[in-house]
């Protein structure tokens, strides 16, 4: 895909925190842990392939955002241990970006209060988007913005916890094309102080099929000009990225499943976004370089679990997607995907055809691309926009990361 020319030169801010260039890493369950952070902040600080460039450690300061996974409000307040794993960040993160998920207006608050009172974040985002059914089918994530008066509520509470901390918001459309929440929600997003909100352009009942409405990113835009509008959705590309901030004039854009066994579009993102004549080409690594990455990724897994096996067994997931695309057969897929130590991992690796180039086959879309026909709602849901019903007190999720 050939880079557009007309590359935007808008900074992007999150409250006090500069965000260059504007983009940012979508929370994904059980994927945007802190080793898969540390992958892409490592290539977008240009030093990913280990060639030189700035050194990791030095901060980043502005050079993306990389939100942690979703984290539940009660699993939160209640200390819960693989929560409390979960929100742990290096002395190399900053910002340091927590996603919060939670449908009352109460606990969403004091778990607010916990993070500034112990000091576990610099950047809080509110998740409204989520279009799992154990999620919505409690009212929470796309779900919750039908509720006006329950997403006020929430976002009241949260920023009026949060304090300096900016608090900002990441939803969807709506819940199908016959309840469509975005624009009534930006409005509401505004009025309680939000700092800034991303749009995934797609309904809950779309889930991750079809394409990705960017038009809507657009008119999210224009009513809500008093706050940054991030747009998501059908980013495979730096060059994608650009276009949507041109189409749309959105002031940024959120990255999930393009990076899914790429961690350095985040370099090509860096890139993309820097002053210059011509947008440089985006990486094209050889099986050998992707080997490379996978074998970092592993690594930093069973650093952070502190178990080898536990940490290999994690990555499994990510075979597939560093894999998409090169000729490495079915067999060797599934041997891949059942390793459980380092030393297994390598010596797989080593038995791969490692000069291959990057294949054709290897861009696009990656990760989930199908739809639902239906949202899984709590009963009664959709009777009144406005009242509380099917909220209860066990709606709150007790586990975090989705």
């Amino acid at each position: 895909m050939t880079q557009t020319p007309q590359t935007p030169r808008t900074q992007l801010r999150i409250g006090p925190h500069t965000v260059q260039p504007p983009v940012v890493l979508a929370p994904m369950a059980g994927i945007t842990n802190a080793p898969f952070r540390t992958l892409c902040r490592e290539f977008a600080d240009g030093v990913g392939w280990g060639d030189g460039g700035r050194p990791p450690g030095d901060g980043g300061g502005g050079r993306g955002l990389f939100v942690s996974e979703m984290i539940t409000t009660r699993a939160l307040v209640e200390r819960d241990a693989k929560t409390m794993r979960l929100i742990h960040f290096d002395g190399t993160e900053k910002p340091r970006s927590i996603q919060l998920y939670g449908v009352d207006p109460v606990t969403v608050g004091k778990a607010v209060r916990m993070i500034v009172d112990e000091d576990l974040a610099d950047h809080i985002d509110l998740n409204f988007g989520c279009p799992v059914p154990k999620v919505t089918r409690k009212g929470g994530g796309s779900a919750l913005p039908y509720k006006r008066h329950l997403l006020r509520s929430i976002l009241r509470e949260a920023v009026t916890a949060a304090g300096p901390l900016p608090v900002t918001m990441k939803m969807r459309k709506g819940i199908d094309d016959d309840h469509i929440t975005y624009l009534d929600a930006g409005r509401i997003a505004v009025e309680e102080g939000v700092t800034a909100i991303a749009l995934h352009g797609r309904t809950a009942a779309q889930h991750y099929g079809g394409t990705a409405d960017w038009d809507a990113i657009a008119r999210l835009k224009e009513a809500v000009p008093e706050i940054p509008v991030l747009g998501n959705g059908d980013i495979w590309s730096a060059a994608d990225a650009v276009r949507m901030m041109c189409r749309t004039g959105c002031d940024g854009v959120v990255v999930g499943r393009g990076c899914l066994g790429r961690p350095w579009l985040f370099g090509d993102l860096a890139a993309a976004f820097e002053p210059g004549p011509e947008p440089p080409a985006p990486a094209r690594p050889t099986l050998k370089e992707v080997a490379a990455v996978m074998r970092r990724h592993a690594e930093l897994l069973a650093e952070w679990l502190e178990d080898e096996e536990r940490g290999v067994i994690d990555f499994r997931k990510h075979v597939a997607w560093y894999t998409k695309g090169f000729s490495v057969g079915s067999e060797m897929r599934k041997r891949l995907a059942v390793t459980s130590s380092l030393a297994e991992l390598d010596a797989l690796l080593a038995e791969l055809d490692l000069d291959q180039e990057w294949p054709p086959g290897a861009d696009g879309p990656r990760g989930r691309t199908s739809g639902r026909n239906r949202v899984v709602l709590p009963d009664g849901w959709l009777d009144d926009p406005y009242d509380r019903a099917g909220v209860c007190a066990d709606a709150e999720l007790d586990t975090s990361g989705g």
